[in-house]
């Protein structure tokens, strides 16, 4: 069998290796076949690569019929956002997110904005490895028309959310998609902006296109010096935001996630948070104080998207900074988000520190495990059983996405990596003492059944 094109989050690879003009240009086919589109929105963050894929993915619509708006630079919630707002059939992302910039990606959406789930993808690859594409009369081809349509996006932010504080911040886009509209859309609600790395580069010169507590301490550094309120960074397509408080503290993004589920519980119709099964379980601890309920999900926005409209959920996200408020839209949005965070430091009249002082502190740790990738799924099925009875206070278990057993003092996650021949094992404990105990066990368990599945 060959590969699946598409992981948990689009299509991605290595540029002129696994993802070609070629492939692109039998997508954009596919797409148009797909649901006989006829209205398409295109759009690309900042890489290097992405005018050429761009090229290659509309020609393959335009053959199969399809009219096409290519929209240039934007972030991917901004290309959500339009494809249900100008009543598109569908709109196409070329973004590789947070990865580094060899890499690029092909992320595909439904005309309610929600990126297009694992049936969908599947009859996407069927498509393309049968190359059963539906090509358009020549008088039929489709027409393609070059424009700027990010206004209704920056309009709707400004008219439904209200800053009552000047605050002051930085705003930094690395380099990315958001590099123009974050800054813009800050200062039109009355903020006092600072940009850094706003400035478009493909090649991200400044830092990783990944915000996290390494790559922004420049920032952090920043904030510090010059006092401002918070620092807000966006990953490579501005799905994601990560923060930095007053004081200059990078914020976990697990205990910030947990405050604002908290504050959306309080200040929401609905009692119901999605998160995935990464999260840490300081989630729980702050919802459920409140008489909310958490649902968890396979890692995977898409996952979170579907579930919290199923669930008719308030609010959602992953700890990785992606967060989805389905009061305006389904798909993670960095900018909305780092909006909405002030707009509640607003309400609760709390600096961000504050903000997140009440959701307690856990250990987390990682471990990857060899494993040849035709045996992982396998292994972490069949020692599923195997770590049900190692432990002895197993409160409860997901087998969503791998396996995730909640613990007396902590729990532990084990899922097949989705690119490479490992097994990943994620765990938490109330104590560093605890997390490693149970890492211990974990790691045993897991390492037999490799070495028997592997003779």
């Amino acid at each position: 069998m060959s590969p699946k094109l598409f992981g948990s989050s689009g299509i991605r690879g290595l540029v002129n290796l696994d993802l070609t003009t070629d492939l692109a240009v039998k997508i954009g086919m596919t797409i148009a076949t797909f649901s006989k589109n006829r209205k398409v929105l295109v759009a690309r963050d900042t890489r290097v690569s992405g005018l050429m894929l761009e090229n290659a993915l509309v020609s393959g619509l335009l053959a199969g019929g399809a009219d096409v708006k290519v929209l240039g630079i934007l972030p991917t919630p901004v290309l959500a956002y339009l494809t249900r707002c100008l009543e598109a059939d569908a709109g196409v992302m070329i973004t590789a997110s947070h990865n580094p910039p060899q890499y690029n990606g092909i992320k595909i959406f439904d005309e309610n904005g929600i990126a297009y789930n694992d049936e969908k993808q599947d009859e996407i690859e069927e498509i393309i490895r049968k190359e059963k594409f539906r090509l358009a009369d020549w008088q039929k081809i489709g027409e393609a028309e070059f424009c700027d349509k990010s206004g209704f996006y920056t309009e709707m932010i400004w008219e439904k959310v209200k800053l009552q504080k000047k605050w002051s911040l930085i705003v930094d886009p690395g380099c990315g998609a958001t590099y123009n509209l974050a800054p813009k859309i800050f200062k039109g609600l009355g903020c006092r902006v600072i940009a850094a790395n706003a400035h478009p580069d493909g090649f991200f010169p400044a830092r990783s296109p990944e915000p996290n507590a390494e790559t922004l301490k420049p920032l952090a550094k920043l904030v510090k010096r010059l006092g401002v309120d918070v620092g807000v960074a966006y990953d490579g397509d501005g799905d994601r935001v990560a923060f930095i408080d007053e004081c200059g503290e990078f914020v976990d993004f697990d205990r910030v996630l947990a405050a604002y589920a908290a504050y959306a519980i309080k200040k929401g119709k609905g009692k119901t948070i999605i998160t995935n099964v990464e999260a840490s379980m300081c989630v729980e601890k702050m919802v459920e104080k409140l008489g909310g309920k958490v649902v968890r999900t396979r890692v995977g926005d898409v996952y979170v998207a579907e579930e919290i409209k199923r669930r008719k959920a308030v609010f959602g996200g992953e700890p990785c900074g992606a967060w989805i408020h389905p009061q305006y839209h389904y798909c993670p949005d960095g900018i909305l988000s780092s909006i909405l965070l002030l707009k509640a430091l607003e309400n609760e009249n709390k600096k961000l520190s504050e903000f997140v002082a009440e959701t307690p502190r856990y250990t987390t740790l990682r471990e990857n495990i060899p494993c040849k990738n035709e045996l992982k799924h396998r292994v972490v099925e069949k020692a599923a059983e195997e770590l049900k009875a190692a432990f002895s206070s197993v409160k409860d278990f997901l087998d969503v996405d791998g396996l995730r057993l909640t613990l007396e003092e902590g729990w532990i996650l084990i899922r097949a990596s989705g690119t490479e021949p490992l097994v990943r094992l994620t765990v938490e404990g109330e104590s560093l003492k605890a997390a490693k105990k149970i890492m211990e066990k974990g790691i045993a368990v897991i390492r037999t059944a490799v070495e028997r599945m592997s003779k």
